[in-house]
């Protein structure tokens, strides 16, 4: 087993060595996203097959009407608005 990890490990760096810079950092952004724990969660969770029900219909066209005449409130402005950070929201926890 680790004699074939081992050479799929030299076969990966072989492979790398010939890409081209963009290819490279391609790869690498999918390898951090293989390894971070969220977006393993997130890719293995199962589907969400719960029907959309009719307020969410219509809170979804709302908010689309909305859209057509308002500027898109970024999400750090918001954030400000609450006095809050991103960090903060990455590293919150539930009370226990």
């Amino acid at each position: 087993m680790a004699l074939a990890s081992r050479d799929s490990k030299q076969q990966a760096y072989e492979l790398i060595d010939r890409m081209a810079p963009g290819q490279v950092s391609a790869v690498v952004g999918l390898l951090k996203i293989m390894l971070d724990p969220v977006s393993r969660a997130i890719a293995n969770a199962p589907f969400d097959d719960e029907p959309v029900t009719a307020e969410e219909v219509k809170s979804l066209a709302e908010a689309n009407e909305w859209l057509k005449f308002n500027k898109a409130i970024p999400h750090e402005q918001v954030l400000a608005e609450l006095g809050i950070t991103q960090e903060e929201i990455d590293h919150y926890q539930e009370p226990k």
